[in-house]
């Protein structure tokens, strides 16, 4: 029995992406022949995918596609932010946002059905995913896009691969691209305080009830007389109101001059935002805590039982 060093490991890991210890059972399975080790894993591979389909993935990419005036902002997740770098990854993340920005999908799951080849993988988008999940042994997610065709100016920014924005507009490009870099690091949810989604507000209300009810018990404690009823009720709208400003783009404080909002910024430049998309990676999912420890231990008891 041929002796399987870290490097030989570490070798065959570089030739297929495969994960580390994956490398050592077809090192061992295979005596020490790279060449039978490489195949002994690509016939693995395909197998992996559906082991690796029930894990989290809170990590991953928004990559953005443009081009004239249709666009697409994707986010694509995976396990750990180790893959989010994986330059594989990033190629398929990227070739799947040009297709959505050509070919118009209806969801998720009509761009799995979008013809894509890569790494030998395909003739799919989702075939393409299933491989990269077994040669790069990690699960990966489509979670989410959207597509902008409607006739109007398109500019993108990307925050690194964590936060990406899409703004539709007409005017100057600068003006848009400066609205858009302002939307990654302030996150509106809406264009104006009228389009803030009621579900939102309703739980801004709640909070400032819920901190006019607890003025009321300290005051209470205090021995100090309660505020009438219609000034805590003026001081929760007043809460919600600051909230509205605070959270729709055209009222926020520019970043770059606080003395203007976003919306005078815009007049100033000529440029009208119609509308916008921001994506942050893993937002809104639960993500796994691991103990790495445990982790690690529980993969040596898994090559020494195989």
């Amino acid at each position: 029995m041929a002796a399987i060093t870290a490097s030989m490991v570490a070798q065959l890991r570089a030739k297929t992406d495969a994960p580390m210890m994956e490398c050592k059972k077809a090192l061992t399975e295979a005596d020490g022949n790279m060449d039978k080790a490489e195949e002994l894993l690509r016939v693995k591979l395909g197998n992996k995918a559906g082991k690796a389909a029930s894990r989290i993935t809170a990590e991953g990419v928004v990559v953005a596609s443009l081009g004239g005036h249709t666009g697409a902002l994707l986010e694509v997740n995976c396990e750990t932010d180790f893959v989010s770098k994986n330059e594989l990854f990033l190629s398929f993340c990227n070739q799947v946002a040009n297709l959505i920005a050509q070919n118009n999908p209806a969801d998720v799951a009509a761009v799995g059905a979008l013809p894509l080849s890569l790494e030998g993988f395909g003739p799919t988008v989702e075939d393409v995913r299933k491989g990269l999940i077994g040669k790069i042994g990690e699960n990966m997610t489509l979670r989410r896009f959207k597509r902008y065709s409607g006739g109007g100016q398109l500019a993108a920014y990307l925050h690194g691969v964590r936060i990406g924005v899409m703004v539709e507009f007409e005017g100057d490009a600068t003006a848009a691209k400066d609205a858009a870099m302002h939307i990654a690091a302030m996150k509106p949810v809406s264009l104006t305080a009228a389009e803030v989604p009621a579900e939102l507000i309703e739980k801004e209300r709640a909070v400032a009830a819920g901190k006019a009810e607890e003025d009321r018990k300290l005051a209470e404690a205090a021995g100090k007389p309660a505020q009438p009823a219609e000034i805590v009720a003026k001081r929760i709208e007043g809460g919600v109101q600051k909230y509205l400003k605070e959270v729709s783009l055209f009222n926020q404080a520019f970043v770059k001059n606080d003395k203007l909002t976003v919306e005078q910024m815009l007049k100033a430049a000529g440029t009208t935002v119609k509308g916008f998309t921001l994506y942050v990676v893993g937002e809104g999912i639960e993500k796994k805590q691991d103990d790495f420890a445990a982790e690690v231990a529980a993969q040596v008891a898994a090559a020494q039982a195989g």
